[in-house]
């Protein structure tokens, strides 16, 4: 490598503008994004508003976000193998149009006695989104040259996190103003947007291994073919063991962040209540955290490109800031410091999520792409769903300020382990895959 194109891997941090510019195909994927998650934030916040409205009980809110995250680990494992079998862009079409249909459904929720629905409703929604999470993301490098790639992840995440902000700020004051049902039939139509936007994007699908026998040896045939394919991409973490530590790191970033959330809403439903059932300080914390996680990877990828060892440090950094901002918002000294709090907190999940799913966009081949990151998506999603109910529970039995301590006290277990064994090592070579199936 020359000397040049050393220090450009090194501080590079460009890319973004020439991604857009050029790129029709993700420029259409990166539009369908901004519509879908637009909506997603109104339906959290509206949700959650309702469900505070409806039964006001810790549980019932750790139950729904537990839910959230429990139906796409269900669905996770189908999802890496349709994302390795076949056309990733039919899936996302798919699901978009499904998850449209599901979502109109929460307009029949109104009273305690129909919150069965909600769950009901929830686990459905989240179930299809953990098909179309691991898909968007394996289809990232088929849309993105290696050398931008960086830039689309880092884009693709930091959109995530200013649609938090912007979404979640909409979504609570849109709720707070227009009413709950109203954010429900904004949500529908974003998925809607969705669908249009992707099948107007150009894709050459690749020929994926299985895809032609899938159809013809009938529903037992297929079903263990698809049990073995996704078993297969097991093996290869567990021989890979610096993929499979990587592909950890998100799951523990969801379980506090998931135990946060359901923090927040305590706090804006009682501490801090402003809007309708608290709303609109919801949608602000929210945003904060958003805003923190949105340009944090955008400062860092300035200050260290997209070097492998800076990117591993970077994210031991951000394990820090979140044990700060736990500890920061513990007190409920006041609802700016708990904003404050909520944007540190993004500061340092957006630097382990980004950092984390490039470093494994650039080691793990293409045909195991789809299974790795939908086992990845499996384990955060169970992570996030156990703190989710954790931080529920102590609630019924404890205050917010209690909750708050005890996840930063465990949040410095995941930072000890990535300092000791994630940032050691050095350049992330492509990893070999095991054999196909």
């Amino acid at each position: 490598m020359s000397q040049r194109a050393g220090s450009e891997r090194r501080t590079g941090s460009g890319g973004y503008g020439e991604l857009l510019r050029t790129n029709g195909a993700f420029r259409l994927l990166w539009f369908a994004q901004i519509a879908s998650l637009f909506g997603d934030w109104f339906n959290i916040i509206a949700a959650s508003s309702l469900l505070a409205q409806l039964t006001g009980a810790g549980a019932a809110l750790g139950g729904l976000f537990a839910i959230r995250m429990l139906g796409a680990f269900v669905a996770s494992p189908l999802a890496g193998v349709l994302a390795d079998r076949f056309n990733r862009k039919r899936i996302l079409i798919v699901t978009d149009l499904l998850r449209a249909v599901v979502v109109s459904g929460f307009l029949l929720v109104r009273t305690p006695g129909q919150v069965w629905l909600l769950f009901a409703l929830t686990a459905i929604q989240v179930g299809i989104s953990g098909v179309f999470y691991p898909v968007r993301v394996a289809i990232l490098p088929e849309v993105a040259t290696r050398r931008l790639l960086g830039a689309a992840n880092a884009l693709t995440s930091v959109t995530w996190s200013t649609l938090l902000a912007v979404g979640a700020a909409a979504g609570g004051l849109f709720a707070g103003v227009f009413g709950i049902q109203a954010a429900f039939v904004v949500d529908a139509a974003t998925y809607g947007l969705s669908a249009v936007l992707l099948a107007r994007m150009p894709y050459a699908a690749a020929k994926r291994f299985g895809a032609a026998t899938g159809r013809t040896k009938g529903l037992p045939a297929a079903a263990r073919a698809s049990l073995d394919a996704y078993a297969n991409g097991l093996r290869y973490l567990w021989r890979q063991q610096r993929v499979l530590a990587l592909a950890l790191q998100k799951g523990f970033l969801l379980f506090f962040f998931s135990g946060f959330q359901v923090a927040c809403v305590a706090v804006a439903g009682t501490a801090f209540a402003v809007g309708e059932a608290g709303g609109i300080a919801l949608g602000l914390l929210f945003a904060a955290g958003g805003f923190g996680s949105g340009i944090s990877p955008i400062a860092a990828r300035r200050l260290i490109g997209d070097d492998p060892r800076a990117m591993r440090r970077a994210m031991l950094a951000g394990y820090a800031a979140m044990v700060a901002a736990m500890a920061l918002a513990a007190p409920l000294a006041g609802f700016a410091m708990v904003m404050v709090a909520s944007a540190l907190r993004g500061i340092g999940g957006g630097l382990v999520w980004v950092f984390s799913t490039q470093l494994l966009l650039e080691t793990v081949p293409e045909e195991l792409r789809g299974r790795v990151i939908a086992t990845e998506h499996a384990v955060l999603t169970l992570l996030g769903a156990a703190g989710s109910a954790g931080v529920g529970a102590v609630l019924e039995l404890a205050s917010v300020p209690a909750a708050l301590w005890i996840m930063a006290a465990l949040l410095v277990a995941p930072t000890l382990h990535w300092a000791a064994s994630g940032v050691r090592g050095a350049v992330d070579p492509p990893s070999p895959a095991v054999e196909r199936t």
